[in-house]
């Protein structure tokens, strides 16, 4: 079954949930490992990224005890499937999603230093 597109548009629109599909795309995580693999991102906003992911009906959810798994729902995706596929097998985009990463990283940025001219 697929998802309303507009959702589905809206739920890849961001790098960090782009970058949360392709985690989840081959293998279920728990979403403490998902925020482990993204260690500039803090827990909650995963958390807020995964619910936007399963409310847009692209990630399967399975409770085991008290942990919660996620796995990407890839039918549910229509045609952006393909485009998100043959994204993530592209080197440059591994480097745009790299500069995509940093620039809406949270946080203080690290500063470059100048350097003392004599």
């Amino acid at each position: 079954m697929e998802a309303a597109p507009n959702a589905v548009l809206h739920a890849v629109s961001s790098p960090r949930r782009r970058e949360i599909l392709r985690l989840i795309w081959d293998r279920e995580l728990a979403a403490g490992a998902i925020a482990a693999a993204m260690p500039d991102v803090t827990f909650g906003a995963v958390s807020l990224h995964l619910k936007t992911l399963s409310t847009a009906g692209v990630v399967r959810t399975r409770a085991v005890h008290r942990l919660r798994l996620y796995r990407a729902k890839r039918d549910a995706l229509g045609p952006v499937r393909r485009v998100l596929e043959d994204m993530w097998d592209d080197a440059l985009w591994k480097l745009k999603l790299a500069a995509e990463l940093e620039q809406t990283r949270r946080g203080p940025h690290q500063q470059k230093r100048k350097r003392k001219t004599r």
